[in-house]
């Protein structure tokens, strides 16, 4: 099959969130079990130089955005037997951030648009066109005009991927014909229209052949006005199309064995030495008291309210109570960083927030902490967990989306599991099971290791998920 795949960002070129991460792998995969796979991104001004000097200029075109007419480049590069293409425009793109610009309707109006006019362009037939999340929701909708005017599109079919539903695209009515330009009967017939707006996300939904989620029970939780942001009545109606596929991670990038930064590599079998090395490596990094048999805690995450944390600064003196250490890394809202930076005043050396993004230091920290806590109130599948997992370190988690897919519960009785989980939102519960977590450390290490091996040895890798997607791309093409 000939795949194009189009993503507001994909690692390793740019990246703010785990869709990256996404972009960057499934393709890859996909183009490992046979089939010819082409990326479409724009070329945003944080593209470094070392990507850039090994593209290729391809062709300019202009690409018609309702009554503009508007440049577009194509710049190409070739790598792990995939092609990446490049939309070049500076005045959408050259920005120092991605998004929450005031135009950012155009400008993925506009990506849309360069993503449906390029294979005609280039003279390349996609039998499917795989679009993520609401910066190319338009994509499936431009399709249904454009496929009947374009021969390289007229057999192309469209699956959207929803990563987080609560960044669905909202915009007035106003932008439909002079942004967009679609006509008014998108609107009026329901496809786009939303309690009076444009939704992007839901012309996706509505247009696309398929629709998945990143997660299986995410996609069963979509259904739910608490999950579904508005668009529960939608998912609800389309059900018969929208399937939930849980993430991958790179295995070879997350391999604790060779992954490099480390203080000591190691591997399933023989975790405990190299852990030390690295629990050691990690406090000493980040300020924390030297002292390997203290359970540290580490957060990997934006600091934001749907990702649990004010569970986390409600009980914090409470965590903080049980004898652990504690290491936090990201940015967000701003009440948890000051809550953030009072504990770390309160607690010295142990409880350390850098309030900032920093890829060496988070891998020091899923190698090097002994727990990793995600409490999220709602997580479409998380990679983070998977990670940790990955590097011999026990998830503590809220049971919802792919936290619930990925981290079985402990079983004391059995000795089963990957983590310890909890399902209500509740920072009782969270509290709870933290003090579980930290018993069987301080009281059962052969249990412990044997959450660690389950975790390490789990198969986290895209191969499976990759093979899901392409049935969903054969059942769709017929």
């Amino acid at each position: 099959m000939k795949i194009l795949f189009a993503s507001p960002e994909v690692v390793p070129f740019i990246k703010t969130g785990g869709l990256a991460d996404v972009a960057g792998s499934l393709p890859k995969t996909l183009a490992q079990e046979g089939h010819e796979v082409k990326v479409i991104l724009p070329l945003y001004e944080g593209i470094s130089e070392e990507w850039r000097v090994q593209m290729t200029f391809v062709k300019y075109f202009n690409v018609t955005l309702a009554w503009r007419q508007v440049y577009c480049g194509i710049f190409e590069l070739e790598r792990e037997g995939v092609t990446y293409w490049f939309v070049d425009n500076e005045y959408y793109f050259k920005r120092w951030q991605l998004y929450g610009h005031f135009d950012d309707c155009e400008r993925y109006a506009y990506f849309s648009r360069a993503v449906i006019e390029t294979p005609g362009q280039l003279d390349w037939s996609p039998d499917i066109i795989h679009c993520n999340d609401w910066q190319t929701a338009l994509v499936p909708v431009y399709l249904l005009e454009e496929k009947y005017r374009i021969p390289q599109l007229a057999h192309a079919k469209s699956v959207f991927t929803i990563h987080n539903i609560e960044y669905q695209g909202r915009y007035s009515d106003q932008v439909l014909q002079d942004v967009l330009g679609l006509d008014r009967s998108y609107f009026n017939e329901g496809m786009l229209a939303y309690f009076g707006d444009v939704n992007l996300m839901k012309g996706a939904i509505m247009a696309s052949n398929f629709v998945t989620t990143v997660s299986p029970t995410y996609a069963q939780e979509l259904r739910t006005p608490f999950y579904g942001r508005g668009m529960d009545g939608v998912i609800n109606q389309q059900s018969g199309k929208i399937e939930g596929i849980l993430n991958g991670i790179d295995m070879d990038l997350f391999d604790p064995a060779k992954a490099e930064g480390l203080a000591a590599n190691f591997t399933a079998k023989a975790p405990a030495k190299g852990k030390a090395a690295c629990k050691q490596a990690l406090q000493q990094a980040v300020g924390l008291q030297e002292n390997p048999d203290v359970p540290v805690i580490g957060c990997v995450s934006r600091l934001v309210g749907h990702k649990g944390f004010s569970l986390v600064s409600d009980m914090l003196h409470e965590i903080m109570s049980l004898n652990v250490q504690m290491v936090i890394l990201g940015t967000g809202d701003w009440q948890y960083e000051e809550s953030f930076r009072h504990a770390q005043n309160q607690y010295p050396g142990r409880f350390v927030a850098h309030l900032t993004y920093s890829a060496p230091l988070s891998n020091m920290i899923y190698a090097g902490a002994d727990l990793f806590l995600m409490p999220s109130i709602s997580e479409p599948c998380g990679l983070s967990q998977m990670i940790a997992m990955r590097f011999g370190t026990i998830p503590v988690v809220r049971e919802t989306g792919g936290l619930k897919d990925t981290v079985i519960p402990y079983n004391k009785f059995t000795g089963e599991g990957r983590g310890f989980t909890f399902s209500n939102i509740n920072a009782n519960d969270m509290v709870w099971v933290l003090r579980e977590a930290v018993e069987l450390y301080h009281n059962d290490k052969k249990a412990w290791r044997g959450l660690q091996k389950a975790g390490m040895t789990a198969d986290f890798s895209w191969t499976n998920s990759a093979r899901q997607y392409i049935e969903i791309y054969q059942r769709i093409l017929g």
